[in-house]
Parts: C-alpha cells; sequence; structure tokens
C-alpha cells in the first residue's frame, strides 16, 4: 500500500505524463496479472531469456523468476526493447541452497499449480491446460538438457506443446510465446477474476511513472522538499 508521500508524489509525476500515455498505463494495468507466471530455469542464451522476458511483458505478465543453479541470466538490449522495465523479474540466486527448488516451494506456498514444459507424451497439451481454477506457474527448463529432474520431480504436472514435425521441440521462447498464448487467451475469456488488487497497480503506477518520467527522481526530491 502507498504511503501518503507516495500517493503524493504519484499524483505530482502524472502532471508530466501526456494524458494518451496516462490512459495507456491504465490501460495495461487493468489487464496485468499474477494468475499466470513463468519460471526459467538456468537459461544461459542472452537472446533467449530476452526473448521470453518480452514475450511475458506483451502477454500481460507482472511477474516472472529467472532461477540460476548453473547458468547466469543475462540479456540482450535490442531484443529486449525496455520491456524489463515493465515488469517484476525475480531472481533466485543462492550459494547454499537448490535455487529451483526454493523457487518452486515459495509459488506452491503462494497457490500456483507448477507445470514443466517438456515434450514427452506422457504431459497435457498445453491447449487442455485451464488457468481458471488455479494459479499457474510455467516452468522451462535449459535450451540444451530442458527441465531438470528437480523440477519434474516438484511439479503438478508436465505439459507438452502438439507437434506436427520431424523436430522435437522449439525454440524455448517461441515455446513461452505458444504456452501464454493459449493459456492467456482462455484466462481472458473465462470471466475469472485475474487481475491486480487496487494496492498492487498503485504500487505498479507509481513505479512506471518514475520510468516514464525523465529525471523523475530530481522532480520527486523537489516535491517532496516543497510539501515538508
Amino acid at each position: 500500500m502507498l504511503t501518503r508521500e507516495e500517493k503524493l508524489v504519484s499524483a505530482h509525476l502524472a502532471q508530466f505524463i501526456s494524458e494518451h500515455k496516462l490512459q495507456g498505463v491504465e490501460k495495461v494495468l487493468d489487464q496485468r496479472t499474477r494468475h499466470v507466471t513463468v519460471i526459467l530455469e538456468d537459461i544461459f542464451q542472452s537472446q533467449n531469456a530476452s526473448a521470453v522476458v518480452r514475450t511475458c511483458e506483451c502477454m500481460g505478465l507482472q511477474e516472472i523468476h529467472i532461477v540460476e543453479n548453473i547458468s547466469k541470466y543475462s540479456v540482450n538490449p535490442k531484443v529486449l526493447k525496455g520491456s524489463h522495465k515493465w515488469l517484476d523479474i525475480l531472481h533466485h540466486t543462492s550459494k547454499t541452497e537448490d535455487n529451483t527448488v526454493a523457487c518452486v516451494q515459495q509459488l506452491k506456498a503462494e497457490g500456483y499449480k507448477i507445470m514443466a514444459a517438456d515434450p514427452d507424451e506422457d504431459g497435457l497439451s498445453i491447449h487442455q491446460v485451464d488457468a481458471s481454477q488455479n494459479k499457474v506457474a510455467l516452468l522451462f527448463g535449459n535450451e540444451l538438457r530442458g527441465v531438470s529432474k528437480q523440477a519434474l520431480a516438484l511439479c503438478d504436472a508436465k505439459v507438452r506443446i502438439p507437434m506436427y514435425g520431424f523436430t522435437e521441440s522449439f525454440n524455448i521462447s517461441v515455446s513461452v510465446a505458444i504456452c501464454l498464448n493459449s493459456i492467456v487467451s482462455k484466462l481472458h475469456q473465462s470471466g475469472t477474476p485475474f487481475g491486480l488488487s487496487e494496492e498492487e497497480k498503485d504500487l505498479i503506477r507509481l513505479q512506471w511513472y518514475r520510468k516514464i518520467v525523465r529525471k523523475s527522481d530530481l522532480i520527486e526530491q523537489e516535491f517532496l522538499r516543497a510539501i515538508e
């Protein structure tokens, strides 16, 4: 929840933003969700990680999780196109525990059903997944090894994308795009409340205003001094 000062700062920064852009912020906020999230486990190619971040932002996700056990997360600015600025990217980088286990356990405690993307035929088709009943966390593994054994052991279900050619799997960024398009589209059509709370919107709106307004830190400092 915003403090009184933060509410005043948000209203003040809004004066430096065009009406068109303010309306755009509200439109995006109304479609943002934490009902669906994505976990990336040890993705090592920066263009892949960046493409996934961009896809998640385009599909309205507010939060994604980056697990770093053996591969460090890196980005490609040309691919990102600034999409990372509008998301909450949570990094799991502990040196003393398995970050996959920690991330999955955290999300399960928050009520998420963990679904690991795996090409095996025994998995559920992504087109059969219904996120209207449970929050869903889609877990995608390393480009070479796929989802780890630890993740498969912990997940609630495996999901696959139906394939009709000789090639075994899609590129990870394509896989994420297909999965999210299927799940999020059905979620929008389901009538299930999936949006952010008003308190969450207030916090994110202020974060975005600070990124939209040039030299917002200086403007904020001057404003706070003026109202002291």
